[in-house]
């Protein structure tokens, strides 16, 4: 879906790595590598016994609730993240739903689908790409952001998305990246005082399980069953039901929340090194706390294409509305694969 001002809206990071990038080092999809984990996919096939019976969600669903200490009432299991959008844009009944961008281009592209007219919030480079609220239009009554933001990586205060709140207004929050943060500092999750909340989650993400499209939303009873009335029946198969119950438990817990101190390490230490292109006007939009990082560069369409000719997928950033041609978004990779790149940068950029 390409809008009037040029952003394609459904241009995502796989793109990078279909065809003829499938041989390249991915920076672009922002999957932890590494994963499923060999537990989990065990899980998985096992789950594989009862695909004669008909998906039964209720112990995932009652898991997620657990989870966030919440009633099964405020949980809604959805095949990813982005059926949520879909089903948001489809059951709600507003007048004006607002964006708030840079972030994630789905939300858009499905109000849009549906027929919305959608108001954009874009939020400045010079404040670092951080929260205003001042920002979003008062008349409001769906307001989308996400925390921390795909692509800036800026983890936004809760307390500031919070007050965003208003009656009469549904304020969803796309948390698809919390789990990688540490602590998940700043999560709204659980939270059953802000009024009109939806918390939106994916478990594709850490557990590397954008195959099988597993993902929930938390928000008021009310709004579940809303939504539910809008999906179509069975909408989560037997092994996302499975996946979603081990990824919950404390065991899944804890390694995703090693795997968040990790990311953190090594994105300090991917920063780190694109900073020695400075003098190149690289500039990293920080303090990135996702697992990416967003960059600006003066060329980067054309060193992008560079870098794939060095085996290196990079996600292009101006199908983002706010951003533009000199933005590029990095995953964040262990060492080895980082200093690779760094070295391949340095060629791309013509120092050796």
């Amino acid at each position: 879906m390409r809008t009037d001002d040029g952003h394609d809206l459904r241009h995502h990071g796989d793109a990078e790595v279909r065809d003829d990038g499938s041989a390249l080092t991915d920076l672009a999809v922002n999957v932890r590598s590494g994963t499923p984990p060999a537990w989990l996919r065990e899980v998985i096939a096992g789950s594989l016994d009862g695909l004669a019976a008909y998906p039964d969600g209720r112990a995932a669903r009652a898991a997620v609730a657990a989870r966030h200490g919440l009633p099964v009432e405020r949980v809604l299991l959805t095949a990813g993240a982005a059926e949520a959008f879909v089903l948001l844009a489809r059951a709600l009944k507003v007048r004006r739903p607002v964006v708030v961008h840079p972030q994630f281009t789905e939300p858009e592209a499905a109000l849009r689908d549906a027929g919305h007219t959608v108001d954009r919030v874009l939020l400045r480079e010079e404040d670092g790409f951080r929260l205003d609220p001042g920002l979003v239009p008062e008349d409001a009554d769906l307001v989308v952001i996400g925390n921390p933001t795909n692509p800036t990586s800026v983890l936004h205060p809760a307390a500031a998305i919070a007050a965003l709140a208003r009656p009469g207004r549904t304020l969803v929050v796309d948390e698809a990246f919390m789990d990688a943060v540490p602590g998940e500092r700043e999560a709204l999750a659980g939270r059953t005082d802000v009024p009109g909340l939806v918390v939106l989650r994916s478990l594709t993400k850490t557990w590397g399980l954008a195959g099988l499209r597993i993902g929930y939303v938390l928000a008021a009873p009310e709004t579940v069953a809303e939504l539910e009335r809008a999906q179509p029946l069975w909408p989560v198969s037997t092994p996302a039901l499975a996946a979603a119950e081990a990824c919950v438990a404390p065991r899944a817990l804890a390694e995703a929340a090693h795997a968040a101190h990790r990311i953190a390490a090594d994105r300090s230490y991917l920063v780190a090194g694109l900073g020695s292109f400075a003098e190149a006007g690289l500039r990293v939009v920080s303090p990135a706390e996702g697992p990416f990082v967003l960059v600006r560069l003066p060329g980067a369409a054309a060193v992008r294409h560079r870098l794939r000719e060095l085996g290196f997928a990079l996600r292009r950033g101006d199908t983002f509305p706010g951003l533009g041609e000199e933005w590029l978004r990095v995953a964040v990779r262990d060492r080895g694969t980082v200093d690779r790149l760094l070295g391949a940068l340095r060629v791309a950029l013509g120092g050796g």
